[in-house]
């Protein structure tokens, strides 16, 4: 049981940040138009939003490892269902950093990625506050 606990934390802490890195810089990076940079991102963002699926697959198994009806608690059912809004969420930040790259290396000048950049920025700002709530519903109810 320690070593799923230690698992999941190490998720947490390895891939949550990153992604969450990523995303952040990602609007920065299409208002400079660096290309290789945003390709970068993409990249990463990608990776890391796999590799965070374990911190759900871990968390998953070490409550029905430890037993005692703790998946029923409210606050881990409002976790797990936080955590998969903020999978899908980054499954459409990773869209549109596809389409911000294709129209920032289109021959077009007038597509900028500007409506890409502003929902990228607007959900990954979301995203963050996803994880945060996530973080109190894990540390607060249960001490």
């Amino acid at each position: 049981m320690d070593l799923l606990l230690w698992l999941h934390i190490g998720f947490a802490i390895f891939t949550i940040g990153p992604v969450t890195a990523a995303t952040m810089a990602a609007p920065r990076v299409i208002r400079n138009k660096n290309v290789p940079a945003l390709q970068f991102i993409q990249r990463t963002t990608r990776i890391y939003s796999i590799g965070a699926l374990g911190v759900f697959v871990f968390g998953l198994v070490l409550g029905i490892v430890m037993g005692g009806g703790i998946l029923g608690e409210w606050y881990m059912t409002a976790s797990m269902t936080l955590f998969i809004v903020a999978a899908v969420l980054l499954v459409i930040i990773d869209r549109d950093l596809r389409a911000a790259l294709r129209a920032l290396t289109s021959e077009s000048a007038e597509d900028d990625a500007q409506v890409q950049n502003g929902r990228i920025a607007a959900i990954s700002g979301l995203v963050s506050v996803i994880w945060l709530v996530i973080l109190f519903l894990m540390v607060v109810p249960g001490s």
